[in-house]
């Protein structure tokens, strides 16, 4: 079972030291690092932590693509989300937990904020990450190069259910 709570300052720590753990250094890129003390605050996303037993062991960052105000996604529509999510703690992975954040993300991004589609940037190699995706449903939109990192862009479309 994974418990999922809004970031908060008190996290900071925990989040920079998954930032810098190697495993999650591996699947990052050349991004500059996350400047957790703004990242928590802005309205135009929402940080997870992901916690089992009362215990954290990654995050899930939810946002609003279009409001991102870097346009790192480029021209998108409104109602495009992205995610970000990384498990922090190494006797986490390959437990099933990320599927679960994910889940959590997907349902919070078309239930509570309308989305109409959502985004996600593996990198090229993490062909780990970009079969998990594909698992979950999410379509090769292509390759594209943010700064430095050469990525796939994966997308899910709002399921016609909701």
């Amino acid at each position: 079972m994974v418990d999922l709570r809004l970031a908060v300052a008190a996290d900071i720590p925990t989040l920079e030291r998954w930032e810098a753990a190697a495993h999650v250094v591996a699947i990052s890129g050349d991004d500059e690092p996350w400047d957790w003390s703004v990242e928590i605050d802005v309205p135009w996303q929402e940080v997870w932590i992901a916690e089992v037993e009362g215990r954290g062991i990654g995050v899930v960052v939810l946002l609003d693509a279009h409001a991102e105000p870097s346009g790192y996604w480029g021209d998108v529509s409104p109602g495009t989300y992205a995610i970000d999510i990384w498990i922090g703690e190494p006797d986490a992975l390959h437990r099933g937990y990320g599927t679960l954040m994910m889940r959590h993300a997907l349902d919070r991004a078309f239930s509570e904020h309308d989305a109409q589609e959502i985004l996600i940037d593996p990198l090229e190699t993490n062909t780990d990450a970009i079969g998990f995706y594909k698992h979950l449903g999410f379509m090769e939109v292509g390759p594209r190069r943010f700064g430095t990192d050469d990525c796939l862009v994966l997308q899910m479309d709002r399921p016609a259910r909701l």
